[in-house]
């Protein structure tokens, strides 16, 4: 049974089996386990982040293509719930609306950008969708009419999805509301997603598209249309990144460029999927759930470690929380010499001790 839900992409490591498990036990019970708005908000993003990167791990790892214009889609999706509930007004036919013209936005402009510009070299290729990805930023924030502009949008959502609709007593001190039914439809969303991405590389499509990355022009030897193959997956990592854009505009009620646009949020992606593995949807899972914890309390790790060390000389201004960004860097170069092939490749190379 298991098998089939995964799309027969187990594991192949205990301790990658063990990390999976406890991520998704943690992402789970995340409301409960650490009580708090910002642990809640860590653990939205967590789950919103494994359906970008994914996403995005179906051009680079499965494909081999580099893409730029990735959060692009993800911003798509994001404007397009954004102001279908500014101009409908909160409700989930005004939601559905918002994300169906996203996603036949986001897929024909897929379609365009890879027909055209997947026949190129795969550098002119990233060129061009960074110039089209910058684009559609300048263009969002010009728009004030229709996007808000550089303030963004501002909406409501369905009653029931709010943080006012209470539905009973506070649960080991989690408040049972709206903001938690919130959570929870979007990390079902998510785990639905990521399973529809298993099925997708699993298949005799995806085998395609990663005999294609080895090498296209044995592909194209073969009898397969290349051009064809790596538009569809555009395609499709576009129709997800979209998704994963409705989800946060859905969980902050808010969109603006820096919000879903921004070239930051393109880093993050790159810096995930290098950390948790190119190629394997399960990398884009633990290493959006490594970067962003890193990324949100290694500031508070290092203000705690620098008052408990702050009579040493020297240390308090290595440890200083205004450092956090040297640190993360840091992390992200030790997991890089000591995970080559990324975590989930790197678990997977290790031969398992047989007893």
């Amino acid at each position: 049974m298991l098998r089939r839900i995964l799309s027969n992409d187990m594991p192949r490591s205990r301790w990658l089996a063990l990390l999976l498990i406890l991520l998704v036990l943690g992402l789970a019970f995340a409301p409960f386990l650490v009580p708090g708005v910002k642990a809640m908000n860590v653990a939205a993003k967590i789950v919103i982040f494994i359906v970008l990167v994914a996403s995005f791990d179906l051009l680079l790892g499965y494909t081999g293509i580099v893409s730029f214009a990735h959060t692009m889609f993800f911003g798509i999706g994001a404007y397009g719930v954004a102001i279908a509930s500014t101009t409908m007004g909160p409700g989930w036919v005004s939601l559905a609306a918002g994300m169906g013209w996203a996603i036949a936005l986001s897929c024909l402009l897929a379609f365009v950008i890879g027909l055209f510009s997947l026949r190129v070299r795969a550098m002119f290729f990233a060129m061009i969708t960074l110039a089209v990805g910058s684009a559609f930023a300048s263009l969002a924030s010009q728009l004030s009419d229709l996007t808000g502009g550089e303030d963004g949008l501002t909406f409501s959502v369905p009653a029931i999805i709010s943080p006012g609709f209470e539905f009973g007593k506070p649960l080991f001190g989690v408040a049972l509301d709206g903001r938690l039914i919130c959570y929870y439809l979007i990390f079902g969303l998510a785990l639905l997603q990521v399973l529809a991405m298993l099925r997708i590389v699993n298949s005799p499509f995806g085998r395609v598209l990663q005999a294609i990355r080895d090498n296209e022009f044995r592909a194209e030897a073969i009898g397969y249309p290349v051009i064809v193959y790596r538009t569809m997956a555009a395609v499709l990592s576009a129709l997800f990144a979209c998704l994963a854009g409705g989800m946060l505009a859905l969980w902050l009620r808010y969109n603006g460029p820096d919000t879903s646009l921004s070239m930051e949020i393109m880093v993050d992606v790159l810096l995930i999927v290098v950390i948790g593995g190119m190629g394997t949807i399960y990398g884009a899972a633990i290493g959006a759930t490594i970067f962003i914890i890193a990324q949100n309390y290694l500031q508070d790790l290092l203000a705690v470690v620098d008052k408990t060390s702050g009579s040493l000389p020297g240390v308090a201004s290595v440890l200083s929380p205004d450092r956090w960004l040297l640190w993360l860097g840091l992390l992200f170069v030790l997991s890089v010499y000591f995970f080559p092939t990324g975590i989930v490749g790197t678990l997977r190379d290790t031969p398992e001790r047989k007893h």
